[in-house]
């Protein structure tokens, strides 16, 4: 009998947790992504900012897994599961496996609305991220040789719907470029002229923190420029702007840019998993899952990460975060090696380590296991989080560097925009 085959599906955190943890160890590993790279997606928001390169917060797979000798990768398309036959189905080919681990991760979620993902794109991958960076510094460029007053400001108007922490810290971002990076760059206007809106549905900011620090980033925001507008829901998005429901009346805002952070679903992959075993996505598209984060009645199929719906210990639904993805996908290959070895795995139990979210230079607030924290010392402890959990020394490196310079000098050396340059940009995330 051959070695135990275990297939990873997705290159994310929970896969490559999952695939370091497994490395070394008696079985054969096959990791699958339709991506050469590791994402770490916590940054993408500095990338679409121009604070970052994309190939900062990157780090190709095989590089990462080179040490791992039973660690095989393979960069394909995967379109299915055949879960009685134990195959992943490749749009050119598939591959059997005795264990699959499944990690896919999400997109944004427009709640019914896709249509208007070209003109508000949200924030998953590098290609999104460059597609934001380029939306924003063209609203100033084009600010610039605009002599008509109103349409002068709803270049230089920013709405970011979602008040979670990837919707604070592109607005925070933002500030920072209108009020420090682009200060003395323009003729025609002051960049600090700029109206930046952060809509949320809720009653606070930051909802998964304490108020008190929900208050406290509202705070820091408003000092950056940033305008925090709650209870707004947005019921329509046009190439000229954004309709929101504030009550009972709806209001208008004029805008050439709209970021969108209000939401995930998860990847096209959970629910060709669910209808392959037979069971049904909830609203969000995530599968749901035992306490062993394995697809029910398919002990050996694991769902993982954003695409499941996993429950903690107090039945509520884990959050779409990376510290929940790179735990379960070190369970996952603990629980495959204490099968192989006839030991009974213990369900998961998720160790919440606390919420971090920076708003700007100086300003970020920690709920860590209770104790609160604002200010410098979140904002230290916030870098020095990101940096330990960045893959690889040479993105630490460089990142760290990045950093340092941008501190010192309120410059973002990656504020480039690419692609037809001298064409507006179509804000599609396929760009």
């Amino acid at each position: 009998m051959g070695q135990h085959r275990v297939v990873i599906v997705g290159g994310g955190f929970a896969g490559l947790a999952a695939a370091r943890a497994l490395g070394g160890e008696a079985v054969a590993v096959t990791l699958i992504d339709r991506r050469n790279f590791h994402l770490f997606q916590p940054l993408l928001y500095q990338v679409a900012t121009g604070g970052l390169s994309p190939a900062d917060i990157c780090a190709p797979i095989r590089t990462v897994l080179r040490r791992h000798k039973n660690v095989r990768t393979i960069l394909a398309e995967v379109t299915g599961f055949d879960l009685a036959g134990g195959r992943v189905l490749l749009a050119d080919g598939a591959v059997e496996y005795d264990s699959l681990i499944v990690a896919a991760g999400a997109r944004h979620h427009y709640f019914g609305n896709d249509s208007w993902e070209p003109l508000a794109p949200g924030l998953k991958s590098i290609e999104d991220a460059t597609a934001i960076r380029r939306k924003i510094l063209w609203a100033f460029e084009r600010a610039e040789r605009e002599p008509d007053p109103d349409q002068r400001r709803a270049w230089l108007t920013f709405v970011v719907v979602g008040g979670g922490p990837t919707g604070v810290e592109l607005a925070g971002a933002l500030g920072e470029i209108a009020n420090d990076t682009l200060r003395d760059d323009f003729r025609s206007f002051r960049p600090e002229e700029a109206r930046i809106l952060l809509l949320d549905a809720g009653e606070q900011i930051l909802s998964s923190f304490p108020a008190s620090l929900g208050a406290a980033a509202e705070r820091d925001l408003l000092r950056l420029g940033v305008r925090c507008l709650h209870q707004r829901s947005v019921t329509a998005v046009d190439a000229s702007g954004v309709s929101v429901r504030n009550g009972d009346r709806l209001d208008r805002i004029e805008t050439r840019t709209v970021i969108w952070a209000a939401g995930v679903k998860a990847s096209p992959l959970a629910a060709s998993l669910a209808a392959a075993a037979g069971l049904a996505v909830d609203r969000a598209g995530r599968i749901p899952v035992t306490a062993s984060c394995t697809v029910p009645e398919f002990p050996s199929v694991f769902a993982l990460g954003d695409m499941a719906a996993c429950a903690g210990d107090e039945g509520k639904l884990l959050p779409g975060t990376a510290p929940v993805a790179m735990q379960q996908g070190r369970y996952a290959a603990r629980v495959v090696l204490d099968r192989l070895a006839n030991r009974p795995p213990p369900p998961f139990r998720y160790q919440d380590r606390g919420n971090l979210a920076t708003i700007g230079r100086h300003s970020a607030v920690a709920d860590i296991r209770g104790h609160h924290a604002t200010g410098l010392l979140a904002w230290f402890l916030w870098l020095f989080i990101h940096l330990l959990f960045l893959v690889g020394f040479q993105n630490r490196l460089q990142v760290f560097l990045h950093w340092a310079f941008q501190y010192t000098t309120f410059n973002r050396n990656a504020r480039l925009i690419t692609t037809n340059a001298l064409n507006p940009p179509q804000c599609s995330a396929n760009e």
